[in-house]
């Protein structure tokens, strides 16, 4: 299995989710309807971003803190 890193800028939002399911909880703070959103594996986080107006440095650093420490390495 590939191991992705969660600041890929190329990691479509589908992959992160499925590796960081933890991080879902960001986007759903944010309303955001990337969760489900048929487009997810071809979106990355700095589509989200763009879509909802949103910081991309400051949004990967509340994915990054939203993931468990024993699940930061898998």
């Amino acid at each position: 299995m590939k191991h992705n890193h969660i600041d890929d800028p190329d990691l479509p939002l589908g992959a992160l989710m499925t590796q960081w399911p933890d991080t879902i909880t960001v986007f759903m703070r944010h309303k955001m309807l990337c969760v489900g959103c048929l487009v997810n594996p071809f979106h990355t986080v700095i589509d989200a971003c763009a879509e909802y107006g949103l910081d991309v440095d400051a949004f990967y650093a509340e994915l990054a803190a939203s993931i468990k420490p024993s699940r930061r390495t898998e």
